[in-house]
């Protein structure tokens, strides 16, 4: 998990997992855009349903962190936390 900040440099992702999480930095961010370039990548490693459930999950994760944060809601499960000394 420590590793998806940096993942453009990391080795542990493979081609797939870096489409996809270019897909999600581009869907989040604000000005970004989703290019024919992109979605050709991610064609290649996801068929159709898979990238609707793709586009679905980041979509709701955008949603929660929209929502959640002005009303205060609590994280209820995984987050990460920095350890000391990394």
């Amino acid at each position: 998990m420590r590793q998806v900040a940096d993942w453009r440099s990391s080795t542990l992702f493979s081609d797939a997992e870096r489409a996809a999480l270019e897909y999600a930095e581009r869907m989040t961010i604000t000005g970004q855009r989703v290019d024919d370039a992109l979605f050709e990548r991610l064609k290649r490693h996801f068929d159709e349903p898979k990238l609707v459930e793709l586009t679905a999950a980041i979509a709701l994760e955008n949603f929660r962190s929209k929502f959640n944060v002005p009303l205060q809601v609590d994280a209820q499960g995984f987050c990460i936390v920095p350890q000391r000394g990394t």
